[in-house]
């Protein structure tokens, strides 16, 4: 009987955990979901649907080497909005995360990276790429956006989160 009473009860708390601490896609108000289209200045707002589509594209393609917004390989430069606006040219919006994510430079722009970052231009070396539409970049650029509006500085926060 008391075996039961123990399973109901973390049975329940499991429940509460999962229910109160995910964010879902439909919950997030208009405002979260309105991310930067382009440098002019335009705005796009992002379905429930893309949402949810971006972070799954993201996990799948993208997180092993950025989980949680950083970047493994070079710690000082994650995906949080501060370093994304301070690559050249800027990558703080979604069309020049689709064209960093086509075509790869480094940070300062001055040189290609496309042979050690996956990308669509180096697709025969990064399988994963391969199958990307500009739907699917559409969709993970978003995400890496929406990201700092859900996770803060968690997002991005390299060693002190993960």
């Amino acid at each position: 009987m008391l075996t039961k009473k123990i399973s109901a009860t973390l049975f329940s708390l499991l429940l509460y955990h999962y229910f109160s601490s995910t964010v879902y896609a439909v919950e997030l108000e208009e405002s979260t979901r309105t991310l930067p289209l382009d440098a002019s200045g335009k705005t796009i707002v992002f379905t429930p649907e893309q949402v949810k589509r971006g972070k799954r594209l993201f996990n799948s393609t993208c997180a092993s080497c950025h989980t949680g917004g950083i970047t493994k390989t070079n710690p000082n430069v994650g995906l949080d909005p501060e370093a994304l606006s301070l690559a050249s040219p800027p990558r703080d919006n979604i069309d020049s995360l689709i064209d960093y994510m086509k075509d790869p430079t480094s940070f300062d722009g001055t040189e290609s990276i496309a042979e050690v970052h996956p990308s669509i231009k180096s697709a025969d070396i990064f399988p994963k790429m391969r199958n990307l539409s500009d739907d699917d970049l559409f969709s993970i650029a978003g995400h890496i956006l929406l990201q700092p509006k859900i996770a803060a500085e968690k997002w991005g926060g390299g060693k002190i989160y993960y």
